[in-house]
């Protein structure tokens, strides 16, 4: 299997877990945690852990929370390549999730405002691998060269390159016409159901998979609860079912360990359904775990 780099975002997340409904305004009852983070390393965390060759390349601070965050990659089997920012601190963001599961994220990226092209290992980009790019690393301003620098060096090495849509807020503040701009490089695009209404306009997945083609050669959209779709242009849609959870833990980085199921099988040219049920599958697991990343 070709080996993955991964460009993108590390945090520290602070996790409270409600476990009653939210009394806005006053106090409830929850559990805190804290856990190692940021959309970028949660994917390469799900990808050593699952058995990929992965690489991350991020920044962090000069601080404890950084040191535990490399050491924590390391753990999985990631070959982390973090700069040490000496004025930023690491990457924070408190999650807050609902008793029903439902998440709210406040985000302080720290050193990863920071990420620059002169960041990124050039050793890594090589033919024959493949890049991810975190649409969070795309998005923000600080660390936008970056990103695009890490698609351009990609292209002339001959490796394919994938990117996803971060979240929604995010990309609607940026604005759909730049983010596909930016990121039409990848051949690749990840979403869900609210990035790609925000890309395309459009509520129904399918539709939005079929505008989002005229700029990706393939698309997946994740459909929560429901599975997630595949689409090429030329090809009749594939769509594969979540499958059964009994109670949502957290849902925090399902999405990214999606990301991480897809791409392997994806990358050893498995059918899109069969790559489709192995991001669905590591996504169920992640919704029966508290944080964004497996167990070490």
């Amino acid at each position: 299997m070709a080996r993955i780099v991964v460009i993108g975002d590390l945090m520290t997340d602070t996790v409270a877990h409600a476990t009653l409904p939210l009394a806005r305004g006053s106090d409830t009852p929850a559990t805190v945690t804290m856990h190692g983070g940021g959309s970028g390393a949660n994917i390469a965390a799900w990808l050593a852990a699952d058995g990929a060759d992965v690489a991350f390349v991020g920044r962090r601070g000069a601080d404890i929370a950084g040191r535990n965050r490399d050491m924590e990659l390391m753990g999985y089997g990631v070959d982390a390549r973090l700069v040490m920012d000496p004025e930023r601190p690491t990457g924070t963001c408190v999650v807050m999730v609902t008793h029903k599961g439902e998440r709210t994220m406040l985000s302080d990226p720290g050193a990863n405002a920071a990420l620059s092209p002169d960041d990124l290992p050039h050793d890594l980009f090589v033919p024959g691998a493949h890049l991810h790019v975190s649409g969070y690393t795309l998005l923000a301003e600080g660390s936008r060269a970056a990103a695009l620098a890490a698609l351009d060096f990609s292209r002339r090495a001959g490796m394919s390159a994938s990117v996803d849509g971060a979240s929604a807020a995010p990309l609607e503040r940026a604005g759909a016409e730049p983010f596909l701009e930016l990121s039409s490089n990848a051949v690749l695009l990840f979403v869900n159901v609210a990035q790609a209404k925000v890309l395309t306009g459009r509520d129904d997945p399918e539709q939005a998979a079929r505008v989002l083609t005229a700029w990706y050669p393939q698309v997946v959209i994740k459909l929560g609860g429901d599975g997630a779709l595949f689409y090429a242009n030329g090809r009749p849609p594939v769509r594969v079912p979540a499958p059964p959870v009994e109670r949502v833990i957290d849902g925090t980085g399902a999405g990214d360990a999606f990301v991480a199921g897809f791409l392997p099988a994806w990358l050893d040219k498995k059918p899109p359904a069969e790559a489709l049920g192995s991001g669905c599958r590591l996504a169920a697991h992640a919704l029966n775990l508290i944080g964004a990343r497996p167990v070490l």
